[in-house]
């Protein structure tokens, strides 16, 4: 046969031997000839397999071994977890997977394979899948944070174009809940926002995460606020909206929330405006919520010396080409409660006028209103007021009501808190604290008893009335400013405030919850006021935190104003003029 072959293949004969029979040396180097053919043609058969044989391998061994028995395999390192004040999770970093694919390299029918991802992955488009699978370069991720389960079910499709790569990844288990106070990290692990951001380094060093960051917030607290404000948020039809739950004497925030909000496990699908935080970030002229501190700076100071003082409101004041008037105007002389509760602008501004530039100005930087807060975020904007050469006596009455000065909800919490602690400042914070923090002494504690006192009134007999909490002795304040634009009020457009502590006759938290322009509602009767907007939402929050924060409600106990409302009566009647006026103002300071 091997003679045969060479014959027909033209192969040399030797003149020694018969015609057609090839030498010894040429039978042997046909036959290596033919052997390496062979060799070839087989090889040639077997490399695929093999090669698809050791990639199965690779993807089953070495890429889709279970978690824990593998490096990450991502630029973003591990973090430490974040937790609230009682250990719940807030923040964690998990191993996931990344699925990615060569698309030069796929094997499979791309239609089918993009409609078994899409089936794997909740969330997924097969329609968006198949054009990555599809896609002209040459490296295209189908799907980040996928986890182990999930990438095992893609592993075992078995298309080698197809890689599974471990990586750390930031899971946020409640999703929008305190997103702008958590933040989140970039897509290499540093954090962007919120104490992410602020406390970067110390979540990401090998000694900080071994340890949770514990915060202030209390999520119990955290859902109550978010789901009220949320309520009240749509309702209004609002641009925005932002509550703060204060503890008064540890400046801990144990809830506080910035709507519109968003997903920290997905921000990028979230507007700038979502992202922004408007209980740090953004700075409002808080309007008659102004009064308490200007009647504490007052009460300091001494300027007001009794509580029974009264003040002229029976005309407008006009300062040039500006004019200064009551919204509910009693056009008569009021006593300093009654200016209070009726936020009276007109006697608020007399008020502060009698005190001084010098002391509205020192009070408000004692109370931390005049510069950025130092609490634990990134997101802190510089509050908005006159320089002192141009802090004229205008200037001193617009701010004694809260306008002409903007700043941020958080700044009027920590105002507040020392309103009615006692007297001592203290900068708000997100860290959980283990014991006392040290503060400053603004009031004394017989002015702080005052406000109290007059708080409370506001929510009994003033325009907090729809706040009152049955057996929570809810004290507050109203404030219902028009909206600033490029230095013009617009008319119709309203930041409505309430300023809230609870329970007055032994304060523990300050809760400010505010409508960025509310549009009116049934509940609200169409009315965007303060005290008609935003105090029925604050009266349901106590109701339902109060428990939470072991605040039982208590019927029959309550702060002593009783003097106070049989002054108010009195002066309804046409007593003010009297001396049981002043009577029962004297009894209700001496039993403070």
């Amino acid at each position: 046969m091997a003679t045969r072959a060479l014959s027909q293949l033209g192969g040399p004969t030797s003149g020694g031997g018969r015609a057609g029979q090839p030498l010894p040396g040429q039978r042997q180097r046909a036959q290596r000839s033919a052997r390496q053919r062979a060799m070839v043609v087989m090889l040639m058969f077997l490399a695929p397999p093999l090669l698809f044989g050791a990639r199965l391998v690779d993807l089953g061994v070495n890429q889709a071994r279970p978690l824990g028995t593998a490096e990450i395999g991502s630029a973003a390192p591990p973090r430490a977890d974040i937790v609230d004040r009682n250990g719940v999770e807030l923040a964690r970093t998990f191993e996931a997977y990344a699925v990615s694919v060569e698309p030069r390299r796929l094997a499979s029918d791309p239609r089918e394979l993009a409609r078994q991802i899409a089936a794997i992955l909740p969330d997924t488009d097969a329609g968006a899948i198949f054009d990555e699978l599809t896609h002209s370069g040459s490296f295209r991720y189908l799907a980040r944070r996928v986890l182990p389960s999930e990438a095992q079910r893609i592993n075992d499709l078995g298309e080698p174009a197809i890689h599974l790569s471990r990586e750390a990844e930031r899971l946020y288990p409640n999703f929008n809940l305190a997103a702008h106070a958590i933040g989140y990290p970039d897509d290499q692990g540093h954090g962007v926002a919120g104490v992410e951001r602020q406390f970067d380094e110390r979540l990401s060093s090998s000694d900080g995460r071994a340890e949770p960051l514990a915060l202030s917030i209390d999520v119990r607290v955290q859902q109550a606020l978010e789901h009220e404000l949320g309520t009240l948020y749509q309702a209004q039809r609002a641009e925005g909206a932002v509550g703060v739950v204060l503890d008064v004497d540890s400046g801990e925030v144990v809830a506080m929330t910035s709507l519109p909000d968003f997903n920290p496990n997905a921000p990028g699908q979230a507007g700038d405006e979502a992202r922004y935080n408007k209980a740090s970030f953004a700075t409002y002229e808080l309007g008659s919520t102004f009064k308490a501190i200007t009647i504490a700076s007052a009460l300091e100071a001494g300027t007001i010396d009794s509580i029974a003082k009264r003040y002229d409101a029976s005309a407008p004041i006009q300062m040039g080409r500006f004019r200064i008037r009551d919204d509910h105007a009693k056009n008569r002389w009021l006593s300093v409660p009654e200016v209070f509760i009726h936020s009276s602008n007109i006697g608020t501004a007399k008020i502060a006028v009698e005190a001084g530039r010098d002391v509205q100005r020192a009070t408000l930087e004692k109370l931390g209103m005049l510069a950025p807060l130092e609490i634990e975020l990134p997101e802190r904007a510089r509050p908005q007021f006159p320089s002192l050469e141009r802090w004229s006596e205008l200037s001193t009455m617009t701010i004694s009501y809260g306008h002409g000065i903007s700043v941020t909800p958080l700044h009027l919490a920590g105002a507040y808190a020392a309103l009615v602690n006692g007297g001592i400042y203290r900068q708000p914070t997100l860290i959980r604290q283990d014991g006392p923090r040290p503060g400053a002494r603004v009031f004394s504690p017989e002015t702080s008893a005052s406000m109290r006192q007059l708080l409370r009134l506001t929510v009994t007999d003033g325009t907090g009335r729809r706040a009152d909490a049955p057996g929570y002795r809810v004290g507050g304040k109203t404030g219902t400013a028009e909206k600033n634009a490029s230095g013009r009020y617009q008319r119709g457009t309203n930041v409505s405030t309430f300023a809230a502590a609870f329970p007055m006759d032994a304060p523990r938290y300050v809760i400010i919850a505010m409508v960025d322009d509310p549009r009116g509602s049934k509940e609200s009767a169409g009315f965007r006021t303060a005290g008609m907007v935003v105090a029925p939402a604050v009266k349901r929050l106590v109701e339902r935190i109060g428990p939470l924060l072991g605040v039982k409600p208590e019927p029959t106990r309550d702060l002593d104003i009783a003097a106070l409302q049989a002054g108010l009566n009195e002066a309804q009647a046409g007593g003010n003029e009297g001396c049981g006026w002043q009577r029962s103002l004297t009894a209700a300071m001496t039993r403070r």
